[in-house]
């Protein structure tokens, strides 16, 4: 496991805003120690300080992986993020998007959001912002990009797309074997 570089970094950084903002100091500054995030196998983890020390007594072959794996480098060297993440940019999300309990199933088979199984949306979203989608009850179900502003949600027809998928709780059964 290494330091991210400075490319790496900004890269990472500018996916990670598109969804938290500036909380992302957050993420490294926690009152339960500070973290970090450490690059291995083309897989970004976030790890505790704490932990990291102790996996440097380790060989980078024999580690499979520390910490919460927060996405990979595809070979075109852009960031993925996946849906291990998800617990961690929940709390701090900037723009969120609630579901009507008829559409949570839909989006968790990994379809998009239709407006008319929309609930509610931020004020101020944006089109192509990121976007944390969550049930009515307020529980994470994944995240994705807005395709539509909050405005031009108002008056779009029934079934015009919202948010486009990128992730969803659902992935942890469809896609067993590929997540680390």
């Amino acid at each position: 496991m290494r330091p991210l570089t400075d490319e790496e970094t900004k890269i990472f950084f500018e996916k990670l805003s598109k969804y938290i903002g500036d909380n992302i100091r957050l993420l490294l500054e926690r009152p339960d120690g500070s973290y970090c995030f450490r690059l291995h196998r083309d897989r970004i983890y976030y790890v505790s300080e704490k932990l990291m020390k102790t996996a440097n007594n380790f060989r980078r072959e024999d580690i499979v992986s520390a910490g919460t794996c927060f996405g990979k480098f595809t070979k075109s060297r852009k960031f993925r993020l996946q849906i291990t993440a998800l617990e961690y940019l929940a709390p701090y999300a900037k723009f969120k998007i609630w579901l009507k309990s008829s559409a949570e199933q839909q989006f968790l088979y990994g379809h998009h959001v239709m407006k008319s199984g929309l609930g509610r949306i931020t004020e101020n979203t944006s089109l192509y912002q990121g976007v944390i989608v969550y049930s009515m009850n307020d529980l994470p179900l994944g995240f994705g990009v807005a395709a539509k502003s909050a405005t031009d949600c108002r008056h779009s027809d029934p079934m015009t797309i919202i948010c486009f998928h990128q992730a969803d709780i659902g992935e942890y059964i469809r896609h067993e074997d590929t997540l680390t």
